[in-house]
């Protein structure tokens, strides 16, 4: 049990930017306060001691603000930021490593008894204020984005956002290559976007598509450039005068080329010309 306590607490050095000490978060963290009254009253639950572990989590909810039922069993390493407002009930099923912000609900749809409050996987990170509601399941690495409210299982790896939730987002891969662009041209897109349907944030990944696109083809005509023997790795990048002047010159050259080509076709009519008046002349003489 230490050292799930442990855990309990270091993991919050991974996800709070803010957290400098341990005494810090022992003394002044809520939903670090919460999760351990949690750990004991869950205990007290489990040995059928369940009024003492009603009391314990009623104290926990007056201090802290959260509110976690005796009944509801948490993975390791869970954190609740600023936690105000939180509310999980008592058939409620957590994993590890998940994430909780203020004002979230893990709640029942129904007065049945049984299992009635969300299943919640591994990794999973819930937006301030977002509701789950109903014995549904949240798969592993989903996101549920602010003030969603969430009543059907959410797929894994899904992120959730809407009245009532819906799924939004690219495909994996694509976001991965996304981030691989982002990262070469020095912009961190995954700061930015949650892959929430924003305009801007939309222009900025078709942007990013489209860098990532032009890369291949120009990768595609290196390669060709190195089949034909060009040593493409050792030439400098022009600079825009001289890039002006050489397509200007190309251009005049392309110009010449038409007139000379032009000059050789009538060149080889009169030839031809030249040559039925010779063989006309033989063939009278002949």
């Amino acid at each position: 049990m230490f050292a799930q306590i442990k855990e309990d607490i270091y993991c919050v050095f991974d996800r709070d930017p803010a957290s400098r000490t341990v005494f810090e978060i022992l003394t002044t963290y809520p939903g670090t306060h919460a999760l351990l009254i949690h750990r004991l009253s869950h205990w007290l639950w489990a040995k059928r001691l369940k009024w003492l572990a009603r009391a314990f989590a009623y104290i926990g909810r007056w201090f802290t603000g959260i509110e976690i039922h005796p009944g509801a069993t948490i993975g390791r390493r869970f954190f609740i930021d600023h936690g105000t407002g939180v509310v999980i009930g008592e058939t409620t099923e957590i994993g590890d490593d998940v994430t909780l912000y203020h004002g979230v609900t893990l709640g029942g749809t129904t007065w049945n008894k049984g299992k009635r409050h969300p299943t919640v996987h591994n990794n999973v990170i819930v937006g301030a204020g977002a509701k789950i509601l109903g014995p549904i399941v949240v798969g592993e690495n989903s996101r549920i984005g602010s003030n969603a409210v969430v009543v059907k299982d959410v797929p894994v790896g899904a992120t959730m956002v809407g009245i009532p939730a819906r799924q939004v987002g690219k495909q994996a891969s694509v976001e991965e290559v996304r981030r691989e662009t982002a990262n070469k041209i020095g912009f961190d897109a995954y700061g930015v976007t949650a892959d929430l349907p924003d305009p801007m944030i939309e222009a900025i990944n078709k942007m990013l598509d489209h860098i990532h696109t032009s890369d291949q083809r120009y990768e595609e005509m290196r390669c060709a450039l190195r089949k034909l023997g060009e040593h493409v790795d050792t030439i400098e990048p022009l600079e825009m005068d001289s890039w002006l002047a050489e397509c200007g010159g190309q251009a005049q050259g392309i110009n010449g080329d038409d007139v000379a080509a032009k000059a050789d076709a009538a060149q080889i009519n009169q030839n031809v010309v030249d040559n039925s008046t010779d063989l006309s002349k033989d063939a009278v003489n002949g």
